[in-house]
């Protein structure tokens, strides 16, 4: 995924707050939770760009393991179970699910390895075949990026909506 992390991310939050009110949290407040989430393993682009010089893909370094992400989801619902209504509790749940739901976009036409550290398989819904020069090319001109799109229009949308809604007062 390009450019579909951040809205992922916000349609999430949206739809916690719409359906899920245990703290009493701002839905902005969950909403920056769930984009920054749904973008932080991405940040070892980096790591990648600066200091690997590339010669690692870059989802296979920590920040894009599953079992990373997954742990800071039971650590949050572990958190917030047993302090309730702790808001920051709620909103590192928010933004683990974040990361959870990056990995997921990833992997549908990305590698990812699943399993890491324990194996170093790759998995990926679907492959983008090698077409074009520059790389990314074949990303943009392959029908996934439609999807891409429509999560983008989504977001847009539902943002639309809640912004309507809060003007009519």
């Amino acid at each position: 995924m390009f450019i579909a992390h951040i809205p992922s991310g916000y349609i999430m939050s949206v739809l916690i707050c719409e359906r899920v009110r245990p703290v009493r949290v701002s839905s902005s407040v969950v909403a920056w939770a769930g984009m920054i989430g749904a973008v932080a393993p991405d940040l070892d682009m980096l790591y990648f760009n600066f200091i690997d010089h590339r010669q690692t893909h870059h989802h296979m370094y920590l920040t894009h393991w599953p079992v990373l992400w997954l742990s800071l989801v039971a650590v949050s619902i572990l958190w917030f179970r047993f302090i309730g209504d702790s808001k920051a509790a709620f909103l590192s749940l928010v933004f683990s699910a974040g990361g959870v739901l990056h990995l997921i976009l990833d992997s549908f036409v990305g590698d990812i390895w699943l399993f890491a550290p324990f194996s170093k398989r790759t998995y990926a819904m679907f492959t983008v075949p090698a077409l074009y020069t520059p790389w990314w090319l074949n990303f943009f001109f392959h029908w996934s990026f439609a999807v891409e799109i429509a999560i983008c229009v989504w977001a847009l949308m539902l943002y639309w909506r809640r912004a309507n809604r809060k003007g009519r007062g």
